[in-house]
């Protein structure tokens, strides 16, 4: 190895930098280049390692069209020739170094001279571990070593992989759930996130918990969705470890956690990946398929294989080292097609004419059969807003492989009908039913995110018509509807309790309106039916397949009333499920059903614990040899107003 910038004695004080130690092998730099090294996190960065008995840190940064790589941070005074890098001998483009005596804490970036026309930047570290807080853009050396105490979590993870399992999901931006009002509104750092939400999760009884992207991003006001540090938590709320200790108390709390991952696009900050090395190193050179019209960002070039190695080792990376139990990937659609929200000219079609994006298509059936080969036991949620078929189908079968898909069609179809006054719902019967006839055509998760409850869409309960009264039951009975179809379900944070203003990231959730009845009783109420959700076999284990369903009735419009069954996979286990829709109370309100036996009302969305008018069916109902709904029997039934009723077969 050769010395730079220092004296020949290796125990000298000074800093310099030495070439020839590397993490490399050639089998890595193989795999790189090929597009298949999924775990380069473990190669590349700042790496705090002990060389010749001297503990120092290791960089690698992957720049193939620089002319000179250095490093610079507070160790060198931000000087930028102290410090080289070294270009690896094999082309890789790979700039490599040791620098003894410097460890945690220390910041640094890399200047990139570059070979196209000399241009110049600084750069944080694409694999950097940490960064600094924004608007402050260093990367931080970190070792993120942590002493796990979920094992049994884990234990329990694996041995229910491949089995169908209740997954009801709160969904939260951790910078806007809770905030100290005492200490000018801040955030709340992660642990003290960790002593307070995985207790409230779980005594909403969610069986997970969703985060908006946690990956550091310079605008805060981006939710995450513009991401410049992929394999950092932001710094905002503490230290890699402290988000690892969030998520072990969420394990601990018996809670899985799904981190939202965005693998469709970057932003343009200088800091950042844009324009990495003086040239289109991970976005796309052409406009036309590297520049996002909606978002005003970057679009990675998912054809090159160092890039797509880079994407996979991401999503790998918080699997491995955050033990995350599944990633939501954000924006699949603008992902998968050539001409997303662009106009004729302004984009370009692929090898056989079509607008299909092959090479990202190519890339998320390598991230799907890599993750679940590496990890069978989570899942991957795809949010997808199109008709593309087999989404959440095996790649082997032609399909992109992810294990759910969104299930936006429902979320539009429910909110406009809900929405709509109950004295015209007769007229919209079939947008409260059309959901059916593809909700088992992939495997759905039924979701009513953040995106419905900003912009001036107004809070959920604001769209719902009528009075207080109606309001409320109205939005009672959209949560019953949303439990009882097919599919898993996601529920945004402040919705559990009708948050009454739109989301607003720089603020607190509404947390003082807890203390009313009308709000008490919709938190009653999502507690009961996840209870329900996740007990009661019938209403998830055949979730995804047609056998789990069946209509008692649809076509009673003129009542703005629907009927179904959900059953578990022995056929043995059945709910009914009746909904009404309108506010009128149906006594003696007829229902057929295929079998002779007894039926018991399990939930009411009436009940007056959620603040209803209790107007339950106290006995059970016995079936009459009296065909309806082309059934041999039928039961009667009080319907509440705006309600909707869960009735057991003993």
């Amino acid at each position: 190895m050769s010395l730079e910038n220092s004296s020949d004695a290796y125990t000298s004080t000074e800093i310099y930098t030495i070439s020839g130690v590397s993490l490399f092998t050639d089998f890595d730099i193989s795999l790189f280049r090929s597009g298949k090294h999924f775990k380069l996190y473990e190669k590349l960065g700042a790496h705090i390692i002990t060389h010749n008995g001297v503990q120092g840190t290791y960089f690698a940064v992957w720049a193939p069209n620089a002319e000179r790589v250095s490093l610079v941070g507070t160790f060198n005074f931000w000087n930028r020739t102290t410090h080289p890098l070294y270009p690896r001998w094999d082309g890789s483009g790979i700039w490599e170094g040791f620098v003894p005596n410097i460890g945690q804490g220390e910041l640094y970036k890399y200047f990139i001279r570059s070979h196209n026309q000399g241009y110049e930047v600084e750069k944080g570290d694409p694999f950097g571990l940490l960064w600094e807080t924004p608007p402050n853009t260093a990367s931080i050396i970190w070792d993120i070593n942590y002493q796990w105490n979920d094992t049994e979590w884990l234990q329990q993870r694996r041995a229910k992989a491949g089995q169908v399992q209740p997954y009801s999901v709160y969904e939260v931006h951790l910078g806007s759930w809770k905030r100290s009002p005492e200490e000018g509104n801040r955030s709340l750092s992660y642990r003290e996130l960790a002593d307070e939400l995985p207790a409230y999760v779980k005594e909403l009884g969610f069986t997970h918990v969703e985060f908006l992207p946690v990956m550091e991003h310079p605008f805060y006001g981006s939710w995450g969705y513009q991401i410049t540090g992929y394999f950092a938590p932001s710094s905002r709320y503490g230290t890699p470890q402290d988000f690892m200790h969030l998520i072990e108390s969420f394990h601990q709390a018996g809670i899985g956690v799904i981190l939202d991952w965005v693998p469709s696009h970057f932003p343009e900050d200088q800091h950042g990946l844009a324009y990495f090395d003086g040239t289109n190193l991970y976005e796309h050179a052409d406009p036309r398929k590297g520049w996002h019209p909606d978002w005003k960002s970057l679009i990675f070039n998912y054809g090159r294989n160092e890039v797509r190695a880079f994407l996979i080792s991401n999503a790998i990376f918080w699997l491995d080292k955050y033990h995350a139990d599944g990633l939501r990937v954000d924006a699949v659609a603008s992902m998968l097609y050539l001409d997303y929200s662009r106009n004729h000219g302004e984009w370009i079609p692929n090898q056989y004419g079509g607008r299909e994006n092959l090479e990202a298509i190519s890339l998320i059936q390598e991230f799907n059969t890599t993750v679940y080969q590496e990890y069978p036991d989570v899942h991957t949620i795809a949010e997808e807003s199109t008709a593309y078929a087999g989404v959440s189908r095996p790649v082997y079968t032609g399909g992109l492989g992810f294990g759910m898909k969104w299930m936006m069609g429902w979320m539009h179809d429910t909110l406009k009908y809900m929405s709509t006054d109950p004295l015209y719902r007769r007229y919209h019967q079939g947008q409260i039913t059309f959901s059916i006839i593809y909700a088992f055509h992939e495997n759905f998760m039924l979701p009513l995110s953040h995106d419905e409850v900003v912009h001036g869409k107004n809070p959920l309960i604001y769209k719902m018509p009528g009075d207080e009264w109606q309001k409320f039951a109205n939005l009672r009975l959209l949560y019953g509807y949303m439990f009882a179809h097919p599919g898993m379900k996601l529920l945004f944070m402040g919705d559990e309790f009708a948050q009454t203003r739109e989301w607003n990231h720089d603020r607190s959730l509404d947390w003082h309106l807890t203390q009313y009845d009308f709000h008490k009783g919709v938190m009653n109420e999502l507690k009961q039916l996840n209870h329900l959700f996740k007990t009661e076999k019938a209403l998830y284990e055949l979730s995804f397949d047609t056998n789990g369903f069946e209509w008692l009735d649809y076509g009673d419009a003129d009542n703005s009333v629907i009927s179904f069954l959900r059953k578990d996979s022995s056929g043995k286990e059945k709910i009914a499920v009746i909904c009404n829709f309108t506010p009128q109370t149906h006594k003696s309100y007829r229902i057929g059903v295929p079998e002779k036996g007894t039926w018991v009302e399990i939930f009411n969305s009436d009940a007056r614990e959620y603040a209803g008018s209790d107007s339950l069916n106290r006995h059970s109902a016995t079936t009459e040899l009296i065909m309806h709904h082309g059934k041999p029997f039928s039961i009667t039934i009080t319907l509440p107003p705006l309600g909707v009723v869960f009735l057991k077969e003993q």
